[in-house]
């Protein structure tokens, strides 16, 4: 089986990757002119074999033949998570898993529990967090790389081009809730939801939300969800929900 890579630039027949996505493949995996991989641009998947090499840039000349990812279905909902910032190593294993399961979007959010260093460096963790999510993108064959957003406060989630104005189930993860009835699970929440071209999920830090921060989603139109009467580690929450999700949503 070929290695995926998801082109930087396709322009009809030929493709490139670019910057450092392009040095990985040159300098750290030692390509070679005249190499053939499996090149996705879109919708479509074709062969490509390397035509020239620099440090910062690898082209591909593309078959004539592209297939379609059987696999992907664009009137399926997309999964945006809004994954509260916690302690980077693990958020990071989060952002990778959750890109391999097939999360569209990814939307750090800096919280209330978020610790203030952590709060002050996610901004030049954003560079870092692109390249995690393309890597993992490829890693698991998709046909795009997810997205992962520069990191935002709560009450900024709502700000104009973060989210779409309609189409959009909003859940939040609220541990309060892990005792109460099954109705609040997840998978029983989004089985009952109106079908949506998107949906949401909300999760906290270690700790979980604040009073205030609940009180805010619910006066924005979320709707508090379980995982069971279990808590959860922050990234085991993640995965677990996202992959609960995209069961749910098939």
């Amino acid at each position: 089986m070929r290695r995926r890579w998801i082109a930087d630039e396709v322009t009809g027949d030929t493709a490139a990757l670019v910057g450092d996505h392009a040095t990985h493949l040159s300098r750290v995996l030692r390509a070679q002119v005249g190499q053939e991989f499996d090149i996705a641009a879109g919708d479509v998947v074709r062969r490509g074999t390397i035509t020239t090499i620099s440090y910062d840039r690898v082209e591909f000349v593309l078959d004539a033949t592209p297939r379609r990812e059987q696999s992907l279905n664009p009137t399926a909902p997309k999964i945006t998570l809004a994954l509260a910032i916690f302690k980077f190593d693990r958020m990071e294993w989060a952002i990778e898993k959750c890109t391999e399961i097939g999360v569209a979007r990814i939307i750090p959010i800096i919280a209330r529990r978020t610790d203030a260093h952590l709060a002050a460096a996610a901004a030049k963790r954003h560079d870092r967090w692109q390249r995690l999510v393309r890597q993992a993108s490829e890693q698991s064959r998709r046909s795009t790389r997810a997205e992962i957003t520069t990191a935002v406060k709560l009450k900024g989630l709502a700000g104009e081009g973060i989210l779409p104005a309609e189409g959009l189930t909003r859940i939040v993860l609220d541990e309060s809730l892990a005792d109460a009835d099954e109705k609040f699970r997840l998978a029983e929440v989004l089985q009952s939801s109106s079908p949506a071209a998107e949906v949401i999920l909300a999760i906290g830090p270690e700790g979980g939300w604040t009073d205030s921060e609940l009180t805010c989603f619910h006066d924005e139109g979320w709707t508090a969800a379980s995982l069971g009467n279990t808590i959860l580690r922050a990234e085991t929450a993640a995965i677990v929900a996202t992959a609960l999700a995209l069961e749910a949503l098939r």
